[in-house]
């Protein structure tokens, strides 16, 4: 038997739906060798040729300095700077290398010096433009005529790691998302170090284990969140200095934290000059010809991922974060639209026809493999996010298993869900049984990543759920004094929401900065619309470290739960298991290992000595949403012991539990053994 049959057959046994596709799937892994093959020549490693950084763009070698690029449309190619009052001269002329279009050029080690900004202006056979190389490892923008120019960046004394021994916990992943620019108060642009002194020991005390860093790569557009990236191998400088991100990183692991980076290889910004559009005079470089290079829904370019020189831009890019800051992984963004020629947009997804059929992308697909392969060859400690609502069968499947490596997936179907609930239906008609199926359906042999909300379901148009659920009413009614009906409701949702969705999680669980005690308001970066204000891309912690307001109520419970988790391991504990729903009650109850969870999400009905059945022992609360400390009535006794009772049934007996369930509230208890 051959591997790809071998490992066909381990996918089929995870998810026996898939048998009628076993040709496309042995095809398909069949596929990730061959292209592996076809890239290395057999002559070297999967490693050794995803170093694309160290041959292109600006290096000292040897006291000179040399610079290469590939551009195979060009006919010259100049490297001009402020040195050669950026203008073309022929002591600064690339000559081509190869018939492949790769171009260099060797200069004197004292004619460029750390920070000198410098560009590429290359010439193609009916026109010429300036571009910023695509391997730069620094751009920065002019604060005065905003343009962008690639810069020399070789301090005299590289950054000396504290911590270069650090090793990611092999422990299920609690992920705080976070974005640099807008994790401070002040209407403003924070900074890698704003970040480092004041973020990291938030996070740190939080509880949380991952940092996932949004927008880190160069983008000229700060409104685009970072995902119009412009300069791959650029660590956005409107934060920083390369140093400043890599002693974040470094500070991270000295407080035991892992960083993850978002990596955006879905797609491109469409800038000529920033960016990899029309770089050397085709559109067709980097990505597709045609409409098939073009995002519709994004206005941004599409890669090839057939083209071994992509592939070769992109597993590089990889490997140069590992190396160069080490980062401890990376959120793949928007594998969607890599995987589907539509990009998942208007596709339900409602058969598995639609994983094999002629839409999939399936070299986007061998890709992702191949990234995940090298990751995990580079740093076995290392984790992968796939960011995909498709669900492609075996993404977040081990490659030893048949699938294609990813770590994790995110279960994005749940915030959706919950966007519903508390946007469109009653809380008295909230189906229990159906919530229920959206916080468990997933394959039981990947692992996932659930979330309540991160920063998608705040951008500008949404709302965080907290002010989603109370409005305008916590402008007014946040103080600890005010009884506000409509604020109580809110947060005795906001917790039991957060909680269950934590407590089902397939894995690991995220939380975007903020939200953990309810940030108000939206996310809305500055932009013509908004008159370029920053008023809603800050975090507003002063609130939550009011002593006077609720929000240390909703912060202080997502401790005791992030610590709660932690400490029990649940999310390492198998899947939940259901012991009691029922949707008229407004009740779901389950266990995870010794723990048993319950909810009770009746607006307004509490439920005495409510039974349903239960293992043996005495089960001591350990959390209860309702406790004064998290904002809540104190309807019940902290540290109350439940013993399992013998019950009657029919010809024999039951084991029951009895609780008592005020509305609104969620308990979780666990089995001392008694």
């Amino acid at each position: 038997m051959d591997d790809a049959t071998r490992l066909t057959n381990l996918l089929l046994e995870t998810d026996p739906y898939l048998t009628p596709y076993r040709q496309a799937i042995t095809r398909r892994l069949e596929r990730i060798d061959e292209v592996e093959q076809r890239l290395t020549g057999g002559k070297m490693s999967l490693v050794d040729f995803a170093s694309g950084h160290l041959y292109f763009g600006l290096h000292r070698d040897a006291g000179e300095w040399v610079f290469r690029e590939w551009a195979p449309n060009a006919v010259g190619m100049h490297l001009i700077s402020g040195v050669a009052d950026w203008r073309e001269h022929p002591e600064f002329a690339l000559r081509k290398l190869n018939s492949d279009g790769v171009w260099e050029i060797r200069l004197p080690g004292n004619v460029l010096r750390h920070g000198d900004l410098y560009r590429l202006r290359i010439h193609w056979r009916d026109g010429s433009g300036d571009r910023i190389p695509a391997y730069a490892g620094r751009v920065v923008q002019d604060p005065d005529t905003l343009i962008f120019n690639a810069q020399v960046w070789l301090p005299e004394t590289p950054y000396p790691r504290r911590h270069p021994e650090f090793v990611r916990k092999a422990e299920p992943l609690l992920v705080y998302e976070a974005h640099v620019g807008m994790a401070q108060d002040a209407e403003r642009v924070g900074t890698y170090v704003e970040f480092t002194e004041n973020m990291l020991p938030r996070i740190k005390t939080s509880g949380y284990n991952a940092i996932q860093l949004m927008a880190v790569q160069e983008h000229p557009y700060y409104g685009s969140f970072g995902y119009h990236v412009s300069n791959f191998f650029a660590a956005s400088s409107r934060f920083g200095t390369p140093e400043d991100l890599k002693a974040l990183i470094d500070a991270a692991h000295g407080a035991g934290l892992s960083v993850i980076m978002d990596l955006v290889h879905s797609h491109a910004v469409s800038n000529t000059v920033e960016g990899l559009g029309l770089f050397d005079g085709t559109p067709y470089q980097y990505f597709h010809e045609g409409d098939k290079g073009h995002h519709p829904a994004w206005d941004s370019k599409c890669f090839n991922y057939n083209k071994p020189q992509v592939l070769h831009f992109l597993l590089s890019n990889c490997r140069y974060w590992l190396d160069e800051y080490r980062v401890d992984g990376f959120r793949f963004d928007g594998i969607t639209s890599m995987l589907y020629t539509h990009h998942g947009l208007g596709t339900a997804f409602t058969s598995y026809d639609a994983y094999f059929d002629q839409t999939v992308d399936e070299d986007a697909l061998v890709y992702l493999a191949l990234a995940n392969r090298l990751v995990h060859t580079l740093r076995p400690d290392a984790l992968t996010v796939a960011e995909d609502i498709s669900g492609m069968p075996g993404l977040a499947l081990a490659a030893s298993s048949g699938g294609f490596g990813f770590d994790y997936r995110f279960a994005m179907g749940i915030p959706d869900y919950w966007i519903r609930l508390t946007k469109d239906i009653r809380d008295e008609d909230w189906p229990i049984g159906e919530l229920w199926h959206e916080l468990t359906n997933r394959r039981a042999a990947e692992k996932t990543i659930s979330y309540a909300e991160s920063h998608d379901q705040a951008l500008v148009g949404d709302k965080t759920l907290m002010f989603r659920m109370a409005d305008a009413r916590m402008y007014d009614h946040m103080q600890k004094v005010d009884d506000d009906p409509v604020v109580d409701r809110a947060m005795a949702l906001h917790k039991m929401i957060r909680l269950i969705t934590i407590a089902t999680a397939g894995g690991g669980y995220l939380n975007f900065m903020g939200n953990e005690f309810g940030h108000p308001e939206w996310v809305d970066f500055p932009r013509e619309g908004n008159q370029w204000s920053y008023k809603h891309a800050r975090r507003c912690w002063y609130l939550a470290d009011h002593p006077d307001l609720k929000y240390q109520y909703l912060n202080r419970f997502d401790k005791e739960m992030i610590a709660l988790v932690r400490d029990t391991g649940i999310l390492a504990a198998g899947h939940p298991s259901m012991m009691w729903e029922h949707t008229a009650d407004k009740v779901v109850i389950f266990s995870r290992g010794d723990m048993i969870f319950a909810f009770n999400f009746h607006p307004t009905t509490s439920y005495t000595d409510y039974a349903f059945p239960a293992p043996e022992g005495v089960f001591k609360m350990v959390l209860d949403s309702d406790d004064p400390g998290y904002g809540g009535h104190g309807r019940l006794t902290s540290g109350f012991m439940h013993h399992t009772l013998i019950r009657p049934m029919g010809d024999g007996h039951t084991r029951q539990l009895q609780l008592y369930l005020p509305s609104r509230t969620a308990l979780v208890l666990k089995n001392t053994g008694g």
